[in-house]
């Protein structure tokens, strides 16, 4: 055994403990750390002939990139939807990698941890038993499952093995929906499906959710064409959810395949005030759910439920690799994902479901729901800014009162002061032609206090400039 390797394994009591105190201090401070990320130039690394072993290497970490680490799992995090970590899955994520088990596997824990946390999830969601699910790396992946699954549904309808023949042997794929989130576009184009297959179809007025009487013409004129229909459960700027309890009747009726993409809308589920939302996503052929967003666990972690785990398997089974087991006789989890080698990236849901339960997620959903619908009547009452769509859940989607032909360069000069703050992270976005701002909450550890540390930046942050003279034709100095 190499020297320095052995010397490590002889200290890995202290080298855990090193690691411990690292964790416990960043997160004991993660409220005071800067939310965006610190910029910063670096000389070019050097790979070590002979190693300085873990211990050393911790330390030169630390001296190297602590400056620029960022309490992006923080309270006041509210960029991209993303949740931090909770306690319980901190520890699942750690043991997770001191297990180091292929999820892959068919055989000891790893499988059983994945069912079980399946089943537990199907519990938080009330999805029914028929729905067959799988862990991914996240949204992305969960979506680009689906859609395989769904390519595989259309090949049958044309007597078509798409695994086998490819996408080349149909006479054409057609996927609806009115508001796609971009990693379905992504796995459209990943799929060899392609981007231009996309066929939008028309909103309800002021909404994000799609115009039942413009879907039923359309599907009118394409009756008998097996077609597929991508739903928003949760758009990313409004939180707007199409309405599923209607796509299920027209399911129902003209026989197309439903995929409902809830990567963070489906956390609607656990409180008893929103899940009528998801009213219908029971009859969904597929749906994405995310787990490193309102699960607040780990990057990175989603997964995908079906009701068509054959069609499912058609599409990801391995063949010709005699070493893996016959997935005609075994379950194996590399048989239903793009991974043939996976994390057990169910352990830290695990340990986050068992630790706090239907009740401690019903909490999340409701404070994060409530912060957010705060801060929206902050912005509502406000003559500096105005909401541009209602707080639905977790996301304020807003913008600055500022004349047209400047709003585009007002916006960015705001978020610019607010990110560099280092107090709040929000994401600049486009809703319906007018440049806005997003807020997303959900985050356990987000507060009142928060909220108000955020507007009081806002309301400072707004007066750095004149909005009023934020115009393409002001004089120039």
């Amino acid at each position: 055994m190499n020297e320095t390797l052995f010397q490590d394994l002889l200290q890995m009591d202290q080298l855990l403990q090193q690691t411990k105190d690292i964790s416990a201090a960043f997160l004991a401070g993660i409220d005071n750390l800067p939310v965006d990320v610190a910029k910063g130039s670096f000389a070019p690394l050097s790979l070590p002939k002979t190693g300085m072993g873990a211990s050393r290497a911790l330390s030169v970490f630390q001296n190297r990139y602590k400056p620029m680490l960022a309490g992006n799992a923080g309270a006041r995090y509210w960029g991209f939807v993303t949740g931090g970590a909770t306690p319980a899955a901190i520890a699942g994520d750690w043991l997770t990698s001191v297990y180091d088990m292929n999820a892959a596997n068919k055989d000891g824990a790893s499988f059983h941890i994945e069912g079980d946390t399946i089943a537990l999830l199907r519990q938080l969601f009330g999805l029914p038993d028929a729905y067959t699910g799988v862990f991914t790396s996240g949204a992305t992946m969960s979506n680009f499952s689906g859609l395989a699954i769904a390519r595989q549904w259309l090949g049958h309808k044309y007597g078509i093995d798409v695994a086998q023949e490819g996408v080349g042997a149909l006479p054409g794929i057609k996927i609806l929906s009115c508001t796609p989130h971009s990693s379905t576009v992504k796995s459209m184009a990943m799929l060899g499906i392609g981007r231009n297959a996309l066929i939008k179809i028309p909103s309800l007025p002021d909404r994000e959710s799609v115009d039942i009487g413009a879907l039923t013409a359309y599907l009118d004129a394409h009756a008998g064409e097996p077609l597929i229909f991508v739903a928003a459960a949760g758009t990313v700027n409004t939180v707007d959810f199409d309405h599923l309890q209607s796509l299920a009747v027209l399911k129902q009726q003209y026989g197309f395949y439903l995929h409902v993409d809830a990567a963070f809308g489906g956390f609607a589920a656990c409180h008893p005030d929103y899940r009528n939302l998801l009213q219908g996503w029971e009859a969904a052929d597929s749906i994405t759910i995310d787990a490193h967003k309102w699960l607040n666990v780990p990057y990175d972690a989603a997964m995908i439920f079906t009701r068509h785990p054959k069609l499912q398997m058609a599409a990801f089974r391995n063949v010709g690799a005699s070493y893996l087991p016959d997935p005609d006789e075994f379950f194996v989890y590399s048989n239903y994902t793009p991974e043939n080698s996976r994390r057990l990236r169910a352990l830290p849901a695990w340990h986050t479901l068992m630790a706090y339960g239907i009740n401690g997620y019903a909490d999340i959903v409701e404070n994060n729901v409530r912060l957010t619908k705060k801060l929206g009547n902050l912005i509502a009452g406000s003559d500096q800014f105005r909401l541009l769509a209602p707080v639905n859940l977790c996301v304020a989607c807003f913008t600055l009162n500022a004349p047209e032909d400047g709003l585009q360069d007002a916006v960015g000069q705001f978020l610019q002061s607010m990110n560099e703050s280092g107090k709040v992270v929000m994401t600049p976005t486009v809703y319906q032609g007018i440049p806005g701002i997003r807020a997303a909450l959900v985050n356990w550890r987000t507060t009142d206090e928060d909220v108000d540390i955020v507007w009081e930046e806002m309301s400072q942050g707004v007066h750095l400039h004149d909005l009023s003279r934020m115009s393409s034709n002001s004089e120039q100095p």
